[in-house]
């Protein structure tokens, strides 16, 4: 008896478990992404004197014919800049915080090892206009999900291009299915748990995100994780039931990107061209 009883609940727990990763399905424009490859913050090289999440980066993707990846903050003005890091610490050596600034602080901002300053978003859309799809990830900054979210729509829906959104923030996921709900829209995760990957946050946060839990009320169309953590159990899962969409980052060598694009995975990558 007790052990039917523990079978029964095992059972629930497991069909708990994939209900909470649900996510959309079947919403168009998956199809107009798919066959491309996605330079990582653009096909930069900083040797060369093209930094990351640079104009000059995005100029070279275009020219070889691939998407890009990018990172979107909000600025003190309302307008969008093009960086990774919110701290301008590691990218251009000085301490200022890019939302903390004005667009026309950006030229005080030069980016390291180049002549290059952080691009505002509007400049790399116009760039990309009828080329190659963008992978535009949205990075929250003090509470400021709905109104970053709302800034990067009001420039994304007149424009003449074809892109996703993605972030790590559920925040973000959420406002886009109540707002916007025809955007292919992306949760991005990666294993929290290993300790360089937890920074400030808590463990049952961690736990949450690792194994994609708020899917069932973010719906996301895709799944953007790190490929060297894709033995996530609810990956897999999501993968088996439900044939999930994923992107695939950061793919640093020509064999990986051969063996996710042999399972209908977006390639993000980086650090070299691909033939």
């Amino acid at each position: 008896m007790i052990l039917i009883i523990l079978l029964v609940m095992a059972l629930t727990l497991f069909l708990l478990w994939c209900l909470l990763l649900l996510p959309r399905r079947n919403q168009p424009g998956w199809e107009q992404l798919s066959g491309v490859r996605y330079a990582h913050r653009g096909l930069h090289d900083a040797e060369h004197g093209i930094p990351e999440n640079s104009m000059a980066a995005f100029r070279k993707a275009v020219e070889h014919g691939f998407g890009a990846e990018l990172d979107v903050h909000l600025m003190a003005d309302g307008n969008l800049a093009v960086i990774h890091d919110s701290s301008l610490r590691r990218v251009c050596g000085k301490d200022a915080i890019i939302e903390d600034l004005q667009t026309a602080d950006l030229d005080k901002y030069p980016l390291l090892g180049a002549e290059e300053t952080i691009p505002l978003f509007q400049n790399v859309l116009e760039l990309f206009e009828k080329e190659k799809p963008l992978i535009i990830e949205l990075k929250v900054e003090r509470g400021n999900a709905a109104a970053l979210t709302d800034a990067v729509m009001a420039l994304v829906q007149n424009w003449h291009g074809t892109y996703c959104i993605e972030s790590f923030h559920p925040a973000v996921l959420l406002h886009l299915k109540k707002h916007y709900p025809a955007v292919l829209r992306g949760q991005l995760s990666q294993n929290f748990l290993r300790g360089s990957e937890a920074g400030n946050l808590s463990l049952p946060v961690r736990i949450i995100l690792t194994m994609l839990l708020t899917t069932f009320f973010t719906r996301p169309d895709f799944i953007a994780f790190n490929h060297e953590d894709r033995s996530c159990l609810s990956l897999r899962l999501m993968k088996r039931l439900y044939q999930v969409h994923e992107a695939g980052w950061t793919v640093r060598d020509p064999e990986t990107m051969n063996l996710l694009e042999m399972e209908g995975i977006l390639p993000i990558f980086e650090n070299f061209i691909p033939s």
